[in-house]
């Protein structure tokens, strides 16, 4: 398989395995999204680290397949395409990617459907897509200028151009940068401390902030006011604050 789930300890980790590069063929999209929707069914995964492996995550589209198909054939397939990515950004639990190496194109695209990156030091981030005469097509023209603005993701995609770690980091692309070695053990551990809070409330939050971002402050609020109040039916809420009264805070335990 090209993308494989494995689950331990809370942790579901969304692992690209097509070597040498993690292109993202059709099939390895297709399995993308059957594997984003596994991780939001099950129980047992509470929070998603999306990783390449040691050397890459993606470089990218597999760009001889994409050459083969013409005007109806991406007709056809480009809803599929985002929708594998969107499956993956709809995932209602924290989710972290574990940036090495290269994440261009729809690597990046990949990257900017999680929660939270953390990139090793020598990562290379990019939509190098227009020096093919195209543009992003797994949402990067959307996701890139709500993350980072539209200025900064307007000359990122005008020029195609590939930032280092460092850039990415300042850029607001990426939120953390380590050594090479400590990109999955990192991702895994900011993934492990969430999978043991209160999973209600953590989707919650993520729905308010990212309906927030695709809609008026208006709409925003009243998805942030509902949630809110829904969660006092929450057994989760009962031991937060029980334990807030009885213990203090920042130790109530959720499992």
């Amino acid at each position: 398989m090209t993308v494989n789930l494995e689950v331990a300890e809370g942790v579901g980790t969304l692992r690209l395995d097509r070597p040498p590069m993690n292109a993202l063929d059709i099939a390895t999209q297709d399995r993308l999204k059957e594997l984003a929707e596994e991780a939001t069914r099950r129980d047992d995964v509470r929070a998603v680290v999306i990783y390449g492996g040691e050397k890459v995550f993606a470089a990218g589209a597999d760009i001889k397949e994409m050459q083969a198909m013409d005007h109806t054939a991406m007709v056809l397939r480009a809803r599929a395409l985002q929708d594998s990515f969107t499956a993956v950004a709809r995932i209602p639990k924290p989710v972290v990617a574990a940036v090495t190496g290269y994440a261009l194109g729809g690597g990046c695209e990949l990257a900017l459907c999680a929660d939270y990156r953390i990139a090793a030091d020598n990562a290379k981030l990019g939509q190098p897509e227009i020096l093919l005469g195209l543009i992003p097509g797994a949402g990067g023209t959307q996701r890139l200028s709500r993350l980072i603005g539209p200025s900064k993701a307007k000359d990122l995609i005008f020029t195609g151009r590939m930032v280092k770690a460092d850039e990415a980091r300042e850029l607001g692309l990426v939120d953390r940068v380590v050594a090479p070695d400590q990109v999955y053990a990192e991702a895994h551990a900011w993934a492990a401390k969430l999978a043991q809070g209160p999973a209600i409330a953590l989707r919650a939050a993520k729905e308010s902030i990212d309906t927030g971002l695709e809609t008026d402050i208006e709409t925003g609020l009243a998805v942030e006011r509902n949630w809110f109040a829904g969660l006092f039916a929450t057994e989760d809420r009962e031991r937060g604050m029980r334990s807030f009264v009885e213990e203090g805070p920042g130790k109530a335990k959720f499992l």
